[in-house]
Formats: structure tokens, sequence, C-alpha cells
């Protein structure tokens, strides 16, 4: 509406301009050299417009006919440059369902049509190494390198070249340099980061972690944690060797991150070592009741040191009450329980412990009713039934990251060099697929389970001591004597070997060193006294009353075939003869 009315006044204008030069009286005299003309004012006005007309529109034909070859060479460089977008977009459209030929003639294309096109250069290293051409992908991406404006993203792909090539040196020089121009550059600090980690360069670790922060890369939260990583890896590795340094990273470890279970176990260790006994419990605690783990049970019951395995029994009970029933690390408490109750000897309440986890039993129940078993009853049958079961039982939660399992705690990720990627979890390889599912026993567990305990023989002596459990030893029962000063003869028993009578042991036998030995031996602490001896019977290859085979000579064909003793045992003279030399 507005250049309507700008339009309409401009014509108003124009009209009373023309009315008024009509309206102008007079002449207009123009000489030059012989050439006379006096036209009125409106004819020169006119005239005068029309040449105005002329000459601009010969100007323009001037300047059409001068730009023409300039606007066919950008005409000809905008078709060029338009055939080189077309085959760069289908190129990568190509590259994205995997058409390596379609992929490779279309960056053939890119780079005919657009040399200098980043993208071109792109596409082109891209279809090379989906062709599996890492030549000229690095090629491609050394171009790139040498570009301002492509240089980050051709240093990347260098990087990911060296990755494949398994370069680990060049892989980590190249993110040095691109952190060098961009320290913001998530890649370039991730791998720098995690190839100072695994080389122990703690501090240049640390260096790269404040430049992140600086950077903005990660927060504050993220920091703290990070960093506490960081300190209690350090402080492990010089834990034998500087421990006023390790002692000092930890410390600031476990304030940063006091959830962290290797730092918590290690700085309570370091507590534990300098007599702050309540400062190293509360440590543990700390940590235990966001994530339950042996090792925090193990430090706390040893928090104290000289402590007898009863007081460490009632420092683990103290621990694992904390724990709500309802969380996973409940189970944590209970076995931490029955392991210091088996230290103690309290095998009852070691059962009643793992009696809620033997039906359905992981790796550790397993283990540790194997060595209940063994300890409590000296029944090596039912070790090996529990040992057996432990084999094919579920996984226990273990250190993992990223699918890769470890025996320890690690600060990075072997696999992708993730900081803080192991978590206590159970491995997902071990995880069943129905939760109901139990594992069943063979025929031989049934049976060794089955069976009663062994009895519990308890030998008195001067000091006390726990009772020694050996396996029933059958005593064979006495024959009639055949003669009046002949020595009993033992009744033979299917599958009993018999045995010749034990003569007395002398006292002095009594109270020598190997006599203190017991056959079986339950596992307690030291300073407990040795208990005393139990005689077994030896057996021998015949009964006192078997008058053996006669040594005068050959009575049945089978002394004829092996010979008499005299033979036997003489020698060449007994080897012919045998041979009836």
């Amino acid at each position: 509406m507005l250049r309507i009315v700008l339009f309409l006044v401009l014509i108003a204008l124009a009209g009373a301009g023309a009315a008024w030069v009509a309206d102008q009286p007079g002449d207009v005299v123009l000489t030059w050299g012989g050439f006379r003309a006096s036209p009125s004012i409106p004819v020169f006005v006119l005239c005068l417009g029309i040449f105005a007309v002329l000459i601009v529109l010969l100007w323009s034909i001037l300047t059409v006919i001068w730009r023409a070859p300039g606007r066919m060479r950008r005409r000809r460089h905008e078709k060029r440059h338009a055939r080189g977008r077309h085959a760069i977009t289908h190129g990568l459209l190509a590259i994205g369902h995997g058409d390596t030929a379609l992929a490779r003639r279309h960056a053939e294309a890119a780079r005919r049509h657009a040399p200098n096109d980043p993208l071109a250069l792109l596409l082109h290293a891209q279809s090379a190494q989906l062709d599996g051409n890492r030549d000229a992908a690095q090629r491609a991406f050394r171009a790139m390198a040498e570009r301002e404006d492509t240089r980050l993203l051709g240093l990347r792909g260098l990087f990911i070249e060296a990755q494949r090539a398994d370069d680990a040196v060049g892989a980590v020089m190249i993110a040095e340099e691109a952190i060098k121009l961009s320290p913001s550059s998530t890649w370039a600090s991730h791998a720098v980061l995690g190839f100072r980690c695994a080389r122990g360069d703690w501090s240049g670790a640390l260096a790269i972690l404040d430049s992140n922060l600086s950077a903005g890369l990660i927060d504050k939260q993220g920091y703290r944690r990070q960093r506490g990583v960081l300190l209690t890896a350090r402080a492990l590795e010089l834990e034998t060797m500087d421990r006023d340094v390790a002692r000092e990273s930890v410390m600031e470890a476990v304030k940063l991150a006091p959830t962290l279970v290797p730092a918590a176990v290690l700085a309570a260790k370091f507590e534990s070592e300098a007599h702050q006994v309540r400062r190293a419990m509360k440590l543990v605690e700390a940590a235990w009741l966001v994530n339950p783990h042996p090792d925090l049970a193990d430090a706390y019951a040893h928090v104290k040191l000289g402590d007898a395995a009863r007081q460490r029994l009632q420092r683990i009970e103290t621990l694992a009450a904390k724990t709500p029933a309802d969380k996973a690390g409940h189970v944590e408490g209970q076995l931490a329980i029955a392991r210091a109750a088996i230290d103690a000897s309290e095998f009852a309440r070691a059962r009643k412990v793992l009696a809620p986890y033997v039906n359905d039993p992981t790796q550790r129940v397993a283990l540790l009713m194997a060595e209940l078993e063994r300890t409590e009853h000296g029944d090596g049958g039912r070790a090996r039934a529990w040992t057996l079961r432990a084999v094919r039982a579920r996984h226990d939660p273990a250190w993992t990251a990223d699918g890769y399992v470890s025996e320890r705690w690690r600060p990075v990720s072997p696999v992708t060099g993730r900081l803080d990627a192991f978590q206590w979890q159970t491995p997902v390889a071990s995880l069943p697929s129905d939760k109901s599912t139990t594992i069943e026993s063979s025929a031989f567990e049934e049976a060794m389970l089955a069976a009663p305990p062994p009895k519990r023989v308890t030998v008195a002596n001067d000091a006390p001591a726990e009772p020694a459990v050996i396996a029933p030893i059958a005593t064979p029962a006495p024959a009639p004597a055949a003669q009046d000063n002949a020595p009993p003869a033992v009744e033979e028993e299917p599958g009993v070997t018999p045995a010749e009578p034990v003569e007395p042991v002398p006292e002095a036998a009594e109270s020598s060193p190997l006599a203190a030995t017991p056959v079986f031996r339950a596992r307690a602490d030291l300073g407990k006294p040795i208990q005393a001896p139990i005689q077994a019977i030896i057996p021998i290859v015949r009964a006192p009353d078997d008058p053996g085979i006669d040594d005068d000579g050959p009575s049945d064909e089978f002394t004829e075939q092996i010979g008499t003793p005299k033979a036997q045992a003489g020698g060449w003279r007994g080897f012919w003869s045998r041979w009836g030399a």
C-alpha cells in the first residue's frame, strides 16, 4: 500500500513538473560551429530526457558486453559446484547404506567437480575407508590436516587410522597435536587422558582433567569423582614406594569420592596403621552403605590390629547390620559374617548365615561351604562336592567394565580407555535367562552331601584344644587263638585289609614333636594349642596266623611259575633258579 501511494506521488510530481515546464516562455539557443538551433524550453527538456535515456541504454549495453566473459566463467563454476554438491550428497548417502562402488564413483565425480570442497575430501576419505584402502584414506586425511578449515577433521581421521593400525604412539601424538589446536576437543582429551593413565602418568592425567574442567567438557561433580579415581590409582601405585605421597593422595581422594571402594579401603588401612580406629571405621561405613564390597568388610574386620577372630566376627556383624535387608548388598554382609565365623571356628553361626543361599549358591557361597565342611568335619568328600558345585555355580559380582572382568579395580577401562568405568556388578554372561532357574546337582554331589558327617573324636590334653576330626577306622575283631602261645588272629572282612596289632607307644614317643601332630587340624588362629596324636592301624600283607609260603620248595603250580621266596630275593641266583639254570 505504501509503495502504491509513493508511486502515485511520484507521478503527480512528474506531471506537475511537466506542466510547469510547458508554461515557461522563451527559447534555448544552441550554437556549435556553423550549427545554430533555438528550440523552446519544453522541446529542449524533452530532447534532453531522450538523450539521457540513450546514454543509459548505451552504457548498459557496453557493461553487458564487458562483463559477459566473467559471467560465463561464474556460470560454468556454479554448474560444476552444483554437480560436485550433487555428487557429495549422493556419495554420503551411498556410504550410509554401504554401497562401496557407488560411493567410490561419486567420490571421483566430487573430486573432479569440487576438488577444493572439504566435503569432497571427506567423501573421498570415507569411501576409501569403506573400500578398505587405508593408504588412500590416510592421504585424504593428510590433505585435510594441511588445510586451515579442516585441520581438526583431518587429525581426527588420522587418529582413527592409527588406532586401526594398532599404532598407539602415533595415535597419542595426533591426539596431543589436536588438543593443542583445540583444548575443548572431546575425543583428543579422552585419548590423551586414557594414554597417560595407561602409562601411569597420573600428574599428566590430572592436568588433562583440569583442562577439561576449564574447557567445560566436564561438570564439577564429575570432575571431583574422576579426580578421586586418579588420586586413588596414584596412591595404590605408590603404596609400597612412597607411603607419604600415597597417604596424601588417598586422603584427598576419599574426600572427593567417599563412596569409591578402593579409596575407602586404602584410607582405612592408613588410618588403622596410625591408630585412628574410629576414623577408619567411619570411612569404611560411608562406602559400605552405598556399595557393599568384600574388601570393605575385610578392612573393617582388621581395622584394629591384633584383635582375635571372635572380635573380628563381632565387628563384621555390626557392619552387616547397617545394610538394609531389602538392598542387594545384604548378601555381601551375610557372606562377610560367614567368612569371619569360619575364621573364629563358629561353625554353627556360619551354617546359619549360609543356609538361605545353599539351594541356589553362587561360587563364593559354594566355596565357603566347602571350606566349612573341610574345617569343621575334615570331610573331604563333601568339600569336593561343594567345590564341584562352585565350578558350575552362578558368578558373584566382580569388577566389570565394557564387558571386561578384572580381578582387581582399575582406574581406566582397557577396552575403551574410559575413566572410572569399572563397577562392582555381576557379569552379564553369568546372568540366567530365568531367575527361577537353579543349578541341578550331579549324582556325586547328592551322594556326598547326603552322607552323614564323620564322627568327631576328642582327645584330652593338658591344654584346652579343639576336637580333632578323623574318619572312622574299622577295628578288626580278634579270631580264636589256634595255640595257647600264638598271637590272636584277625578276622578278614570283605574290603578290609588285615592288620597287625600295634605295639604300645612309649611315653617318650608320645611327648615327641612328631607325635604331637594331628591327622586333621581345624583352621584356627595362631597361638591355639596343638592336639594330641591319634595312632593309626598300620595294615600288613597277611594276618599273623598265616604261615605264608613254604620256604622248602614250590607247593603248587603258582609257586612253580613264580619261584620260591629265596629265588625271588636272590638277585642273579634267584633269576637262574627261576629259570632252572
